[in-house]
């Protein structure tokens, strides 16, 4: 089951605002803050493949049951 387009659409919107406040973290802001907001980065990134990975494994799993 995909992520809804609704939330895809929510998520890359976070990922740009997150980058603008990284971009601008990176000038004035405690490298705790760029590190928490590196972070944030990376798992919204690793909940969209993540869950491309799980749509790929299920199609695979669908299609090995039809053959049997």
């Amino acid at each position: 089951m995909a992520l809804s387009k609704k939330v895809d659409e929510y998520l890359v919107e976070a990922q740009g605002n997150i980058r603008n406040a990284l971009a601008y973290a990176a000038r004035s802001e405690r490298p705790v803050t760029i590190n928490a907001l590196g972070r944030l980065l990376n798992d919204i990134e690793a909940l969209t493949k993540f869950d491309d990975l799980l749509d790929k494994l299920d199609q695979e799993i669908e299609h090995k049951f039809k053959e049997e």
